[in-house]
């Protein structure tokens, strides 16, 4: 019960077929395979880094500056005593 038939598969891919369409599907294909290539190259060249990248000491980063922030008043075009209309 946990393995296809080939009929199943055969079923599976006339359905397959009439979702996305016969020209579709060699394209859909391609640019799959496109993608795979390009992420087994990637991750092959970040090995090769990793490989030739030898232990050394790391010298400190320079510490990180404060930010001094600026106080900003409010508007002096609000009247007292008048409210701004918020929405619920």
């Amino acid at each position: 019960m946990g393995s296809l038939s080939p009929w199943h598969w055969a079923i599976l891919a006339v359905v397959v077929i009439l979702l996305f369409g016969a020209k579709k599907l060699p394209d859909a294909a391609r640019s799959l395979g496109k993608s795979m290539r390009i992420f087994k190259s990637e991750m092959r060249e970040m090995q090769t880094e990793s490989k030739s990248e030898a232990p050394s000491i790391q010298t400190p980063a320079a510490a990180p500056q404060p930010v001094q922030s600026q106080r900003v008043d409010p508007s002096p075009t609000t009247e007292q005593g008048h409210t701004e209309a918020r929405p619920a």
